[in-house]
């Protein structure tokens, strides 16, 4: 072929590192949109971008030029920083170093997006870390506990 061609739906997620500084509220709409900005500078499209205060799910279309490990560091890189000057209650926020990402075919974009965007919901029912656990046992990723939450 003379042409590189791709459409790679990721679903990306990640935690905060310290559970004491949780994302705000008030400040989630300008974090997702300034997260989706990011990933347009690296070649990437943000198709959804949404979680609660302690962690963040992003469905987005993967650049073919541009790694997952990448993107993500990119992304919490600059979105650690931007979130840092939004004031005090931020000085000690970070990420924590891991992350998770799945690829999501294309039939099953619409079903991710609405769990994406039901977050509040279904973290009613279930904590951050029993779902992970279901994520990672539905795509048969291995883990050990020992290190899945310590940073």
């Amino acid at each position: 072929m003379s042409q590189s061609l791709s459409k790679l739906y990721i679903h990306i997620v990640f935690h905060v590192k310290h559970d004491h500084v949780q994302i705000k509220n008030e400040d989630k709409n300008d974090l997702y949109a300034y997260i989706g900005s990011i990933i347009n500078d690296n070649g990437s499209i943000p198709v959804l971008i949404n979680g609660t205060g302690d962690h963040l799910h992003i469905l987005c279309i993967m650049s073919k030029n541009i790694a997952l490990a990448k993107l993500t560091e990119e992304i919490k890189r600059h979105s650690s920083r931007w979130i840092k000057i939004r004031g005090i209650y931020y000085s000690q926020f970070a990420w924590q170093g891991g992350y998770a990402g799945f690829s999501v075919s294309q039939s099953l974009c619409d079903k991710t997006k609405k769990y994406i965007e039901n977050q509040e919901e279904h973290h009613k029912k279930m904590t951050f870390k029993e779902e992970l656990v279901v994520f990672l046992k539905e795509y048969g990723i291995e883990y050990d506990e020992q290190y899945l939450w310590s940073d």
